[in-house]
């Protein structure tokens, strides 16, 4: 399937690359037909850290659930906040 005419092109950044597949059916140069599947077991999803400042009584609090549920209370905290946006619904 892969035409010369349909040849990719050399990106200078990711984000020339990005734009160039936003634009263009990836049909069009690969044949997905023999493709194969992979798994990357080691891949690790994209985190940033940050600083958070809490009263030292709320933190207290959380490290005592967290013991509770035998879990690090960083673990809990994020759980936490990832709950609370999904029951929150989407906000303008």
């Amino acid at each position: 399937m892969n035409r010369a005419s349909d040849t990719i092109p050399k990106f200078a950044s990711e984000a020339e690359e990005r734009a160039f597949w936003e634009s263009h059916d990836s049909s069009e140069h690969i044949d997905w037909s023999k493709a194969e599947k992979v798994r990357l077991p080691n891949l690790k999803p994209s985190s940033t850290s940050i600083s958070l400042r809490l009263p030292n009584s709320l933190l207290e609090r959380i490290k005592v659930a967290a013991g509770k549920r035998d879990v690090p209370y960083q673990s809990l905290i994020k759980v936490w906040l990832a709950e609370k946006l999904d029951t929150a619904g989407p906000q303008r």
